[in-house]
């Protein structure tokens, strides 16, 4: 459970009536999308009209603004109706946090069409900060990615893209590389050889193409093979 020293006050004003719960701002996203664990998100499971006083709302004007009296039910409506109150320090921490989700995200799934190449961290936010993109805290990283792609689509080639590759391991390197394989992406179709070789094709960002190869080579030495499927 987040603690009342790091919570922050989320407030919705409806009418005469405020409503104000002590929030984990790193929940903040989590609890708009309408998803909310109420043990950990918030301070106390408590709806109050003033939460630095701790005058807590009663149960009668909590039934006829939200029609119900759950608290998570409300916590959420109160997140994705009013407005969460950081201190400059906070949106800062949070704002860049998301910028580099939302940037990693990006080169995680685009390629150059041009070149059929992963995209540059560094040439993504140069078109970010020419585009004047502004990242939202409160937004989740898949709904800001399509609004980055928009902005920036018109200074560099981008295409999010999968890649499908294929990869021969021998039976010593796919114990140690399954797991790891099957992070990165979908295995679409795995067979062994009768050379005693694993054999599969996985789908995985096109952006993640060369971590991929990386990954197998530096687990093998080399001895194995992967290429990329037109």
């Amino acid at each position: 459970m987040v603690n009342t020293d790091e919570a922050v006050i989320a407030r919705f004003e409806y009418d005469s009536y405020k409503f104000e719960i002590l929030v984990d701002p790193d929940a903040a996203s989590r609890i708009r999308a309408g998803k909310i664990d109420i043990e950990n998100d918030l301070a106390l499971p408590e709806i109050f009209k003033d939460a630095r006083k701790g005058e807590r709302t009663n149960e009668e004007i909590l039934k006829r603004v939200f029609k119900t009296t759950d608290i998570g039910q409300i916590a959420i409506e109160i997140v994705k109706r009013g407005q969460i109150q950081l201190t400059t320090e906070q949106r800062k921490e949070m704002l860049e946090l998301k910028r580099k989700q939302v940037i990693n995200e990006i080169v995680r799934e685009a390629i150059n069409p041009q070149t059929n190449t992963p995209i540059p961290v560094t040439r993504i936010e140069a078109a970010m900060e020419e585009a004047k993109v502004r990242i939202d805290p409160f937004k989740s990283v898949d709904e800001q990615v399509q609004a980055v792609l928009k902005a920036i689509r018109p200074l560099i080639p981008i295409r999010m893209e999968k890649a499908r590759m294929a990869i021969r391991l021998t039976g010593d390197a796919y114990g140690r590389l399954y797991g790891d394989i099957s992070r990165m992406g979908t295995i679409l179709k795995e067979e062994w050889s009768n050379a005693g070789d694993y054999i599969c094709v996985i789908e995985i960002p096109a952006g993640m193409q060369g971590d991929l190869i990386d990954l197998v080579n530096r687990k093998t030495s080399g001895d194995a093979d992967v290429k990329l499927l037109k």
